[in-house]
């Protein structure tokens, strides 16, 4: 790999399942997001920052044989793991774009639509990312985007101490990579600026129990960065331990209830230049 092609959570194995178990809890909400967005059979529709693809797959299916759907990513090991699972699949309508965002030009794909999912809260330069997908875009091209505008947000009751600190300590782990973890609604005002017609702005948060599919979100998240920031120093293990052990404290507890991270929908479409 390239130096620049890691990512603060990581391109492991265990992040690949990760965000396997993570598209799988979302993926009924972006595909509504999509449907409300007008995305459909032979349109040619970019995922930005695709990760290993499980949104590419989907929106495979969506656009159909005579459609197109362009998954850019940094990581080459992310884009591998896509592009084997669309050869299983027998898809021939994914084009992978080995990519850096931070710093390459996305080509003027005259795109119908874009989808950008947990991105923009990971690069230095979030605006000039947005305004490189809008030259992506067709006039009257649509970009969906779920980010976060409050992370912390995520609570759990009964209340923790350690997990608390654990949250705060990622948010601060993605600051100092030069990310911003509540990106959501500042996209709201660049995309205004940028005469983007928002059609979506909506607030997504739930509260759900242990026993809810929504809990096992966050809890992959915990159990596989808890030992990443002990990778990157930001913990050591006794307090890694206390995090993990807090937190399954938390999921036995009778009546126990978890508030996920603040995540914002916009739907905006691009106007003609």
């Amino acid at each position: 790999m390239r130096p620049n092609e890691e990512y603060v959570l990581g391109t492991h194995d265990e992040e690949i399942a990760r965000l396997g178990i993570q598209h799988r809890v979302w993926k009924p909400r972006a595909a509504d997001a999509w449907r409300r967005a007008g995305f459909s059979k032979g349109q040619k529709i970019l995922d930005v920052g695709s990760g290993p693809g499980y949104a590419t797959l989907d929106l495979a299916q969506i656009v159909g044989q005579n459609g197109e759907v362009l998954a850019l990513d940094k990581s080459r090991r992310f884009l591998d793991a896509l592009e084997s699972a669309a050869a299983e699949r027998s898809l021939s309508n994914i084009t992978t774009m080995h990519l850096d965002l931070e710093s390459e030009e996305i080509p003027d794909l005259r795109a119908d639509g874009a989808w950008v999912r947990w991105v923009f809260a990971f690069v230095k330069d979030p605006r000039k990312l947005l305004s490189r997908i809008a030259c992506a875009l067709k006039p009257g091209g649509v970009l969906v985007v779920h980010e976060y505008f409050d992370y912390f947000s995520w609570r759990t009751n009964p209340r923790s101490e350690a997990f608390e600190e654990f949250v705060r300590i990622v948010m601060k782990s993605w600051r100092a990579q030069g990310g911003e973890p509540d990106i959501g609604l500042q996209l709201y005002l660049w995309l205004k600026e940028m005469s983007f017609d928002i059609q979506m702005l909506l607030p997504i948060i739930d509260i759900v129990p242990p026993s809810n599919i929504v809990w096992q979100w966050p809890k992959a998240f915990v159990h596989v960065n808890v030992r990443r920031l002990v990778d990157l120093g930001y913990l050591n293990d006794a307090r890694a331990e206390e995090v993990e052990r807090s937190f399954h404290e938390i999921e036995e507890t009778p009546g126990a209830l978890m508030v996920t991270p603040g995540v914002v929908e916009l739907i905006a479409l691009r106007q003609a230049d």
